[in-house]
């Protein structure tokens, strides 16, 4: 994968009015990058005027599909986009696919299971099956979180692009003082290396996640599985067991897929 967003092969196809094509066309442009695009950007991409593009994106801002990127004269997914995502991800047989494996998961170790999916640059969950334990994690369904922090999301954000690894850098030197760099790209190469992540007290929230991605047919990420609790219950006995269940789901997953 390359990180320049790629090219529609024929923009402003038939089969609608010429506006509802040209505004078909940037949604699918902004579904298909992997970074925020201006107006130059699109107009290229796209063979149009850059009035009529920014006519497109004004419209399309002010119905919330589209966002502007804050002191960036660009624009990304928006939330209305965001929920048009999910319900498409709740639509799909992947929650159907993912189901029963995460609900064995959530049997074995007793924890709760949860279904995180990739929504632009950030992710969503989108499922979830609570440990039986009193005391257990439970999520919300539905809101979106970055890719930067926790690790449902650096087990997807590890077999992203550099691009999203960029903006994850950038995100993390605004929001922590004190942020090494080298040690968070670090934490990424192992988790490509390992085909895992884990987190311990990283939002001072008192929990502990194991996370591990799955994949489309065509061996791009499409999300992360992840068992989490209370940290207590995250110590190093059992964690290499406790490491192949999750890992051993995401594959069951990622074989399904492309079954």
């Amino acid at each position: 994968m390359t990180n320049d967003a790629p090219r529609l092969a024929r923009p402003g196809t038939a089969g609608g009015t010429q506006s509802a094509d040209r505004v078909a066309d940037v949604l699918l442009l902004f579904a298909q990058a992997d970074h925020p695009l201006g107006v130059s950007r699109i107009a290229r991409e796209l063979k149009m005027s850059k009035a009529v593009v920014h006519r497109i994106l004004q419209s399309l801002t002010s119905r919330s599909l589209l966002q502007p990127v804050p002191g960036d004269n660009a624009y990304g997914i928006g939330p209305a986009a965001t929920m048009l995502s999910h319900k498409a991800w709740s639509q799909m047989d992947l929650r159907t696919i993912s189901s029963p494996i995460l609900r064995k998961l959530r049997d074995r170790t007793r924890e709760t299971t949860t279904l995180s999916v990739l929504v632009g640059n950030h992710r969503i969950y989108l499922d979830q099956f609570e440990g039986p334990q009193e005391v257990k994690m439970v999520v919300e369904i539905g809101p979106q979180f970055p890719l930067h922090s926790g690790a449902s999301s650096r087990a997807i954000l590890a077999f992203l692009p550099d691009s999203f690894t960029e903006a994850a850098v950038r995100q993390k030197r605004q929001l922590e003082l004190d942020f090494d760099e080298a040690a968070y790209r670090a934490v990424l190469a192992r988790t490509r290396e390992d085909g895992y992540a884990s987190s311990r007290n990283e939002r001072n929230t008192g929990a502990s996640s194991i996370a591990a991605p799955f994949f489309d047919p065509a061996d791009n990420v499409m999300g992360s599985i992840t068992s989490s609790g209370p940290m207590f219950r995250y110590g190093p006995e059992g964690h290499e067991d406790h490491v192949r269940l999750v890992q051993e789901a995401a594959r069951a997953i990622t074989a399904a897929l492309r079954a």
